[in-house]
């Protein structure tokens, strides 16, 4: 019997064109499909309860091994509009952020820009389930994926992560790419690519298929404009300067 790759996928907005084609492929008989928010899927990497996964690029140093297999990712040239710091008083006057609990490197890429970008000083809280109601008067938090797309209009400052960034760096931001934890079969993995390239060249399919009640923003500008999947060599560059600013 073949064996089946255990994959972890994130289950928000952002990975819906790279999932599409992989749910319509003929490599779904190979496939154990796992979805969850980034950290869990993250988390299952490092314990190897999964193969490969979508996930935070902060954990590299974490994994025994690390496989960038794909050619494909979750990224940003600009604004990204998913992964923000919301604040009702402008980032001089923010004293504490909440950071997400549902990321890895969305919290450790506001750490950054907070010291060295803004050259802010701040407290930072741990986020539990509930934490955006608490985001008010000094206190700002983090939000990543669907929730942030969500909660853009309540908010009179947002401060767009990947947009950042790019003013501090030059260089586009991953957030997340396909890392496996021990090698993958080539073949497989060229299979796997052009199942993630179907979703992106069908955009119209992957926005049909979701519920206008889950559409809380122009997801035809999302996926054309906001997020950049192809897994560039800039893209690459970015991602050595974040891995190395962890350090």
């Amino acid at each position: 019997m073949e064996r089946k790759w255990r994959i972890g996928a994130v289950s928000y907005l952002n990975t819906r064109p790279l999932l599409l084609g992989l749910e319509q492929s003929g490599l779904m008989p190979q496939i154990e499909l796992v979805k969850a928010y980034p950290a869990k899927i993250a988390q299952d990497l490092i314990d190897g309860t999964i193969d490969m996964g979508l996930v935070p690029v902060a954990i590299t140093p974490l994994l025994k091994e690390a496989h960038f297999v794909s050619n494909y990712c979750i990224g940003a040239e600009g604004e990204v509009a998913s992964v923000c710091i919301f604040s009702q008083v402008p980032m001089e006057q923010i004293e504490k952020v909440y950071l997400d609990y549902q990321s890895r490197t969305s919290v450790q890429l506001a750490r950054i820009l907070i010291k060295d970008f803004w050259k802010k000083e701040v407290e930072f809280l741990k986020a539990d389930e509930g934490y955006i109601q608490a985001i008010n008067g000094t206190t700002a938090g983090v939000i990543i994926g669907d929730r942030a797309l969500a909660a853009r209009p309540h908010y009179k400052y947002i401060y767009d992560l990947a947009s950042n960034w790019v003013e501090y760096t030059n260089l586009p931001f991953v957030f997340a790419t396909w890392i496996a934890n021990k090698p993958i079969p080539a073949e497989f993995m060229d299979a796997f690519d052009k199942a993630n390239a179907y979703g992106l060249n069908h955009l119209h399919e992957v926005i049909d298929g979701i519920p206008m009640s889950e559409q809380v923003y122009d997801l035809h500008k999302y996926y054309a404009e906001n997020i950049s999947y192809a897994f560039t060599s800039e893209k690459r560059k970015g991602l050595e300067l974040f891995l190395s600013l962890l350090k």
